[in-house]
């Protein structure tokens, strides 16, 4: 009984499903060519029809085997009666019009692998294509592709080198990266041409990853039978146009990416299908050193400037200080509570380079007296370790970014964000990690630095973008890199706050942490408080078995329980109400302080007959920090009180 390729209902399709999906995906429709099904399921179609339908049967069923328990509306498609709902929608829009292109967005966590995978098992069956090619960011994706792949009869090679040619006839396609495209998309393109082709691109924004990429997908697969585009993130923080993906004017003229079928974290929330995510922030005090020998102090996430603020990161991200070992330490406390209702749960910390990674790694086995896994490169040693990681009980894991997109360990709830990376692709990739659900009630808990930048993700994290082309003049909606034109034209007519990382060598001095505050669900909770604090401990003890609503109302009754205490401890110590802030612009205060400090600089000249720039200089060398442009408020009433010191003295 042959499928029909046009659409039909669900219950239509469940009642063909039985004879035909998997028993005529084994009918050798490609003949002898590279990726013909294997003899055993020619065999399996020619069984009885008995026989056919149990092997369909449980075929199918090994596509969705790995899903935890009935989530809410989810829906029947086919022999898969375990898909989400939101795969069933997608599917059923696909095979509406059956379109050439399909760009699915999709939460991570949500289950893009496993749709696409359903998809592929269809355009088989039906004789659509004969052959998938699937592009994946990583080696250690394709991998996970293959395995994925294997588990619903679909033999994926993802061991093909470029220098290979063509695959063998024992596959039925290929998994590769785009690095290996763009190095020689021609043997791509013919490997695509020589039969009816899916090409799966997954977390297709890395398409325009680099010029070479984009253009060789473009040659590779412009004649692919068919094209399902993935990603969790459909944004880039740059312009570089997406390969077949479709932009339309908004309503601002701004060209946008349109998704086929969107499935957002905040729906995919709603259904229980991903985790909530407390983002526990860090604060403190941070000092280093310039080039020029001037120590420099600021407390992190502060308001100053850009420089600045990176630095204090930077110098919280050393594991020389005390920040590192402290946040470390409070995720590993938080990493115990949730083991108490998720026993295997495990945690990650992203770092930046390798060298952190292992210093990381030596201080969390100082806390632990466990070993934490180290994954350093996306080698076949790194997939190891990362497959090994998913299926124990250990504790931690330290990684340097490899692992911040599309790995599958769903046994990670709780994570250190110790990396200087900070655009929100890279940060939804990260936190992406932490929210595949596998029961209802997980909740994923992320620790870092205390960072303006950060924050404003964390906030947003049920945002959905599009990828823009193009950028309002006066865009500023937190999707643009530092080092983006915007803000390199600006730092050119203001050479102040040309970044000191750039031209200066680096020293951390000291870090001290704090904790400062949880931000969910949109909102921010905690009033700070020392490492170790009941302010804090309040907070790392939330247990990790809680559904969303539980997980808000706990949050806001710990908050009142700080504010009695708050309040109680200022009435035993006698310490009268605390007047509220003023509440002006940042850049205000700091010119109105450059002003009284340039006044006292001048007074002090005609004193001692010094010049102004030689004053300034002492009073860098007595205070720390920058030069005055680049100095925080705090820095710049050092120097004031100093000046008004010695002019009172002469007086």
């Amino acid at each position: 009984m042959a499928v029909e390729s046009g659409p039909v209902s669900a219950a239509e399709y469940e009642e063909q499903q039985p004879a035909t999906l998997w028993a005529e995906s084994g009918d050798d429709r490609a003949g002898d060519g590279a990726g013909s099904p294997s003899s055993a399921h020619a065999e399996a179609a020619a069984r009885d029809e008995a026989d056919a339908a149990a092997l369909a049967e449980a075929a199918g069923n090994s596509a969705v085997q790995h899903l935890s328990p009935a989530f809410p509306d989810r829906a029947a498609w086919g022999t898969a009666s375990k898909l989400r709902a939101w795969q069933v929608e997608a599917l059923t829009k696909y095979f509406e019009t059956e379109p050439r292109d399909f760009l699915t967005a999709a939460t991570p966590g949500a289950g893009k692998t496993t749709f696409a995978l359903r998809l592929a098992t269809e355009l088989l069956a039906r004789g659509t294509v004969d052959r998938i090619v699937v592009v994946a960011p990583t080696e250690h994706l394709k991998r996970q592709w293959a395995d994925s792949a294997d588990r619903v009869g679909i033999r994926i090679d993802p061991m093909f080198k470029n220098g290979d040619g063509m695959f063998g006839r024992h596959y039925q396609g290929v998994a590769i990266t785009y690095a290996q495209v763009g190095m020689n998309p021609e043997v791509h393109q013919k490997i695509t041409a020589s039969g009816r082709t899916l090409v799966v691109l997954d977390e297709v924004h890395h398409g325009g990853d680099a010029l070479t990429w984009g253009d060789g997908i473009r040659e590779a697969f412009s004649g692919a039978t068919r094209r399902l585009s993935l990603s969790g993130t459909p944004f880039r923080s740059d312009t570089a146009p997406i390969p077949f993906v479709q932009y339309a004017p908004d309503e601002q003229g701004i060209r946008t990416s349109i998704s086929d079928y969107n499935y957002g974290y905040g729906r995919a929330l709603k259904d229980g299908v991903v985790r909530p995510v407390l983002f526990m922030a860090y604060a403190g005090q941070m000092r280093w050193k310039t080039r020029m020998g001037d120590e420099m102090s600021a407390s992190l996430g502060e308001q100053v400037t850009k420089d600045i603020t990176a630095q204090a990161w930077r110098t919280a991200l050393s594991p020389e200080g005390e920040w590192m070992p402290a946040v470390l330490s409070a995720a590993d406390k938080r990493l115990t509570e949730v083991r108490r209702g998720v026993p295997d749960a495990g945690g990650l910390v992203i770092a930046t380079d390798t060298t952190t990674a292992r210093a990381y790694a030596r201080i969390l086995q100082q806390i632990t007296g466990e070993r934490p896994t180290v994954v350093l490169s996306d080698e076949a040693a790194g997939s190891s370790r990362i497959s090994a990681f998913a299926d124990d009980t250990s504790r931690w894991m330290v990684a340097v970014r490899m692992v911040s997109e599309g790995v599958d360990v769903p046994r990670l709830c709780v994570g250190v964000y110790a990396t200087s990376a900070s655009t929100p692709l890279f940060f939804a990739q990260v936190i992406g990690r932490f929210v595949r659900a596998r029961r209802r009630g997980e909740t994923a808990s992320v620790f870092l630095p205390s960072v303006p930048g950060l924050m404003a993700l964390a906030a947003t994290l049920e945002l959905e973008r599009d990828h823009a082309l193009d950028r309002p003049k006066d865009a500023d909606d937190g999707m643009y890199n530092p080092e983006d034109a915007m803000v390199a034209e600006a730092n050119k007519e203001d050479r102040a706050s040309e970044s000191l990382l750039e031209v200066q060598p680096f020293e951390a001095l000291d870090s001290q942490a704090s904790f400062d505050r949880v931000l969910y669900d949109g909102g921010e909770f905690g009033t700070g408080g020392e490492v170790g604090s009941l302010e804090e401990l309040d907070f790392i003890g939330i247990p990790g078995l809680l559904e969303p609503d539980q997980v808000r109302d706990l949050l806001r009754a710990r908050q009142a329980t700080q504010a009695k205490r708050s309040k109680g401890r200022a009435v035993k110590d006698g310490q009268p109400k605390a007047a509220e802030p003023e509440n002006r612009p940042m850049y205000m205060t700091i010119k109105e302080q450059r002003t009284e400090l340039a006044r006292l600089v001048s007074i002090w000249s005609r004193h001692s007959n010094e010049p102004h720039g030689s004053i300034h200089a002492e009073l860098r060398r007595i205070s720390g920090g920058p030069a005055v442009a680049q100095a925080s408020i705090e820095q710049i009433q050092k120097r004031i009180d100093v000046l008004r010191s010695r002019i009172g003295g002469r007086r």
